[in-house]
């Protein structure tokens, strides 16, 4: 079923390029800045399902931002949808068979740092894996260059300089959902060294790292997780914000584009 799901993909895309991105809730509109866009419904793609998340539309969309071709996934597989891992992660996989070597991962998720208001952008430097399928045993950081790419994260910071963004840094620790966490496990992800909270994004990251991918993880806190605020979390909190940071998000994400290095991604 891969191999078909990739000459599919190959074919109606006509990618050739080295850098994907996945997108997530309420993130969507970055893909109107690319330019001789090809679409590719995930309905239309053998072994990949629909996601049932709001916010996550269903695509392959492969285009142009200058001279440099992209893969984006618009939208994304959570875990707590009831699919597997080896489904939550089959983009990645894709973008692998295709010959990427940068993944650029994006999510919306909860701030755990008062500091860090809703509509801070959020470059995340480790995480943890806070699912507790494997034992009760604290999770531990992951923050090797193995996961998250220090070059990547380097341009990541520059672009953010250049375009006067305030870009902050932290891990992200994976929850399963899709209930949004307690006071009490919030505090606990704190004291771990958490800064933002979301049902997504580590499985990927694992993924990618496994297939010697260059890998790069921004978050949009689009909340304050809970306890740190009295107010009520709601998804459609999560993508009201997530619109409003968009041209933000979107000026960011186009200028780290603009600095990778095609044949291997990153720039000296």
């Amino acid at each position: 079923m891969i191999e078909e799901t990739i000459d599919i993909v190959r074919s109606r895309l006509s990618f050739n390029g080295s850098d994907a991105i996945i997108l997530g809730s309420g993130l969507g509109t970055f893909a109107k800045h690319l330019k001789k866009k090809l679409i590719l419904p995930y309905s239309k793609i053998p072994g990949l399902p629909r996601s049932t998340v709001a916010g996550h539309h269903g695509e392959l969309i492969s285009g142009y931002h200058g001279e440099r071709q992209v893969v984006v996934a618009k939208g994304r597989f959570h875990y707590y949808e009831g699919y597997d891992i080896s489904t939550v992660v089959l983009p990645v996989r894709i973008f692998n068979a295709l010959g990427v070597r940068n993944l650029i991962i994006t999510n919306s998720s909860g701030s755990i740092t008062r500091s860090n208001p809703p509509g801070t952008l959020m470059a995340i430097k480790g995480h943890f894996d806070c699912t507790f399928r494997n034992g009760p045993e604290d999770p531990e950081l992951r923050s090797n260059e193995r996961y998250h790419d220090s070059s990547m994260l380097s341009i990541a910071k520059k672009v953010a300089k250049k375009i006067k963004i305030n870009l902050a840094q932290g891990n992200y620790c994976w929850t399963l959902g899709p209930s949004y966490e307690t006071a009490a496990e919030i505090d606990y992800f704190r004291q771990l060294g958490g800064n933002a909270v979301g049902m997504s994004t580590v499985p990927e990251v694992q993924e990618g790292a496994k297939l010697g991918m260059h890998i790069l993880v921004l978050s949009v806190l689009t909340n304050y997780a809970s306890g740190i605020t009295m107010s009520e979390l709601t998804h459609d909190e999560v993508l009201e914000t997530a619109n409003k940071t968009g041209k933000y998000f979107i000026s960011l994400l186009l200028g780290i584009i603009a600095q990778l290095k095609p044949e291997n991604g990153i720039k000296s």
